[in-house]
């Protein structure tokens, strides 16, 4: 099968042949219908977060069942399916807690190299990044990685439901667990931040403020449910949320970045909760003042929106097909696996929301 293959980190994806296993026991294997292009696969591309070369990433996931291991009796061949990185063993304390996307069991959540289901030629081992590695024609993965959906339920917006619309959605519903006729703040309007800004308009936020530098992703966001938008790039951004709206009862930074984490904590009214869902360098510190925790605001780390990805994918699939969830907006382009470092260069440049790219039908991976 064709993969997007990374073999040394800063430099771009290489397309080539890479094979893989037949499914073992609790394993499943898909034809990849689409997958998204997120930031935290451009984060590991550059660095961020080194794992074993050669691999492939890519999360944010839809596909078609093509064959199941022994043991695994609710899907078939020809199931229309989204995977998630937050694959759970189901058993670990975290599981048991229902904190399925901080499964401790690194035989079901492998690091990077650990899992044998691709490589290259010579029997030479390739890495499955996120347990998943989605940036190929074919993916092999374990039962619980995956969600079986509507057949009705579009494939190339169904991906989306994996990574972005689950975290900026569940952040929103479970992580924070918005009042509706709340006031709410949204600091980066990318995949995230934009499904963070809907989740926000379908749980009934009255204020709904939308923060970035781009004209384009602030446009963007009003058809997410911004009421009001703030350029950062024109002044102090905690003092325009505060002019607008007198501070906000909730704050989701979707960046990553120690400043935008201050700026959510800064901007919330007492009793408030700031939720951060960017990915940090490891290492990375925040500065906060301490005198404002005795306002009891709060502020909170959210993992996949804290979702039960069985419950909630299909949730998120109804309520797209009820008109609710704004997925079209969210792609900004579909384009080929030949494409994707292209995809990404426009990711660097600000230019998209999400690339989508979706498998050609005609090839072994499509659907």
């Amino acid at each position: 099968m064709k993969a997007a293959v990374l073999h040394a980190f800063g430099q771009p994806l290489v397309i080539e042949d890479v094979a893989i296993a037949a499914p073992g026991r609790g394993e499943v294997l898909l034809h990849t219908a689409a997958v998204g292009l997120c930031h935290s696969d451009l984060h590991f591309i550059e660095g961020m977060r080194p794992f074993p070369l050669p691999g492939v990433l890519g999360h944010e996931v839809s596909g078609i069942v093509a064959a199941v291991g022994e043991g695994v009796r609710d899907l078939e061949p020809g199931d229309h399916v989204v995977a998630a990185l937050s694959v759970f063993c189901g058993t670990c304390p975290q599981c048991l807690g229902g904190r399925f996307a901080l499964c401790m069991d690194t035989d079901i959540k492998q690091p990077p190299g650990k899992a044998r289901r691709l490589s290259r030629a010579g029997g030479e081992p390739v890495s499955q990044v996120f347990n998943l590695s989605g940036f190929a024609e074919q993916m092999l993965v374990h039962r619980n990685a995956l969600v079986k959906i509507r057949p009705d339920m579009p494939l190339d917006l169904a991906a989306l439901l994996g990574c972005a619309v689950i975290t900026g959605t569940g952040a929103v519903f479970h992580t924070a667990r918005i009042r509706p006729g709340s006031s709410v703040a949204v600091i980066g309007c990318g995949g995230v931040g934009l499904a963070a800004l809907n989740g926000a308009q379908i749980a009934g936020a009255a204020r709904i403020v939308a923060v970035d530098m781009s004209a384009e992703k602030l446009a963007l966001a009003r058809r997410f449910g911004a009421t009001d938008t703030v350029d950062a790039s024109a002044g102090d951004v905690v003092a325009r949320v505060m002019e607008l709206a007198g501070g906000v009862d909730y704050s989701f930074e979707c960046i990553g970045l120690p400043a935008t984490v201050e700026q959510a904590f800064r901007m919330l009214r007492p009793g408030g909760i700031a939720t951060v869902l960017g990915l940090f360098k490891p290492g990375t510190r925040v500065s906060l003042e301490g005198s404002e925790f005795f306002l009891e605001k709060q502020l909170r780390g959210s993992a996949l929106g804290s979702a039960n990805i069985r419950v909630d994918i299909p949730r998120l699939v109804d309520l797209y097909l009820q008109g609710r969830l704004n997925l079209q907006d969210l792609v900004s382009q579909r384009i080929q696996l030949e494409d994707i470092n292209a995809g990404f260069e426009a990711m660097k440049g600000g230019r998209v929301a999400r690339s989508v790219i979706v498998f050609d039908p005609a090839r072994p991976g499509g659907a």
